[in-house]
């Protein structure tokens, strides 16, 4: 921490607390994670499942890892700093957000997924939390600490996942045989939160859960209810049977008609009637207008512009690591000099040659004296030469990708690859606001009584 200033703290959580801060040379604003030091072996598990899925995952609507080390045995996680997240704006949007800034976020969220997707990947935590947007409208999606590969055909998760609201069914009936649709289930719950300001399916346990699930949504299936009936937790338990209509814009009549229809696709009760991302993004509500076909070339200025911020950034970085190597190499030649200059004291040797008209004897000693003089000067002029010229090659830089090892234990910490400086942020409004009264982002809103104090989960857990 060293190299950073700590400017205050972000959020804090049962895994760590994350600090915003401030690149001491570059004066960068980053988010640092400090997981906590604990003796149980699921924080650990966390930061390394999240630094592996990071380090091998690059897109421009997931969040990017800058690099990682330890300190005094706790695991460090630096990341670019973002604004703020979709949990933010609705705490400030209290009915919604505008139909336009949603249209865009959940294009951008449902490319981030569909990335995820398509390489086996599923991130079992998505919420407005876990959404970060920055000052220019680019969401991404952010905390990796529950992220799994796809099991193959049999295989089973036994991990406690995702937020009890945005839990899919067979989560909440631990049926250990899901998969991918449960980052899609999650996003419709996202969705209608994102449009009406109100969380879709608050609950305090998970028959609560279960209750207006089937109130809301639909009955659940006959394998889901077995699984019900089965449960010892549920015994004696009975759940409504409801009626509800087929028609998704009577279903959902607070939204948008084709806003309505993607919902419905998403809150479907079997995980294989959930569409995927890539046959979401292809739904009239994405498709009419040109809509892509405008917002694309956007998305792309934008992110242009970031990347442009980011090269300016490393460059300056850069050129100061130049200037201290440059430094350093001046010194330790200087100082080799005057190590041999002790190891070989000066001799001053002075020869008269006589030249007829006498002026050879003038010329001549002046030389010789001015030998030592001389030996100094090439000395002065060497080490000028050599600070000019002195470029570091590739391998005297320092290689992002290369472990850390940790003074204390000795032990090594994966770096991030592909080390990408993110550009500093004018920041007006952080996490912090949410959870700060006089924030200018703070709002009333009802939406405060079901969060409590979790607002800060969007970086830990």
């Amino acid at each position: 921490m060293e190299m950073y200033e700590t400017l205050g703290k972000v959020g804090e959580g049962s895994y760590g607390t994350v600090m915003k801060c401030k690149h001491k040379s570059t004066g960068q604003i980053v988010a640092i994670k400090i997981f906590y030091e604990k003796p149980e072996k699921s924080v650990n598990k966390i930061a390394t499942r999240e630094i592996k899925f990071l380090k091998q995952f690059h897109h421009e609507n997931l969040v990017t890892l800058i690099e990682v080390f330890k300190q005094k045995k706790k695991i460090h996680l630096v990341f670019e700093f973002i604004d703020h997240t979709v949990l933010d704006e609705l705490q400030h949007y209290c009915h919604g957000l505008e139909s336009r800034r949603l249209r865009k976020y959940l294009f951008q969220i449902l490319r981030a997924i569909e990335y995820l997707h398509n390489n086996n990947i599923i991130h079992r935590d998505i919420k407005p939390e876990n959404i970060l947007v920055s000052q220019s409208g680019i969401a991404k999606v952010c905390d990796f600490g529950f992220a799994r590969t796809l099991a193959a055909p049999g295989d089973i998760y036994t991990d406690y996942v995702a937020t009890r609201w945005y839990r899919a069914p067979e989560l909440v009936l631990k049926d250990t045989s899901y998969g991918k649709p449960v980052d899609v289930w999650a996003l419709g719950c996202v969705i209608i939160e994102m449009a009406t300001g109100s969380p879709h399916l608050p609950s305090s346990s998970d028959l609560d859960l279960l209750y207006k699930i089937v109130l809301k949504v639909g009955n659940l299936t006959p394998h889901l209810q077995n699984i019900f009936f089965k449960n010892p937790i549920f015994a004696g338990m009975v759940l409504p049977q409801v009626q509800h209509p087929n028609n998704a814009r009577k279903k959902y009549p607070k939204l948008n008609g084709l806003l309505a229809d993607i919902v419905d696709a998403c809150l479907q009760i079997d995980p294989g009637e959930r569409l995927s991302c890539t046959d979401l993004l292809h739904y009239e509500y994405f498709t009419r207008d040109g809509f892509i076909e405008k917002f694309l070339p956007e998305l792309r200025a934008k992110l242009l512009q970031e990347a442009k911020v980011n090269s300016f950034i490393k460059s300056k970085d850069n050129s100061k690591e130049n200037e201290l190597m440059k430094d350093e190499r001046k010194t330790m030649f200087t100082n080799a000099l005057e190590t041999e200059k002790e190891k070989k004291p000066k001799e001053i040797k002075v020869t008269v040659i006589k030249v007829r008209g006498g002026k050879g004897d003038t010329s001549e000693l002046k030389k010789t004296e001015c030998e030592g003089r001389h030996c100094h000067q090439d000395a002065t002029e060497n080490v000028r030469a050599l600070s000019q010229n002195a470029k570091p090659t590739a391998s005297d830089l320092p290689n992002p990708a290369s472990p850390i090892t940790n003074s204390n234990d000795g032990k090594d910490v994966p770096q991030a690859e592909g080390y990408r400086m993110m550009p500093p942020i004018n920041l007006t409004n952080t996490n912090m606001m949410v959870a700060n009264p006089n924030s200018n982002l703070f709002h009333p809103n009802p939406r405060a009584r079901w969060r409590g104090g979790s607002l800060m989960s969007a970086v830990t857990k």
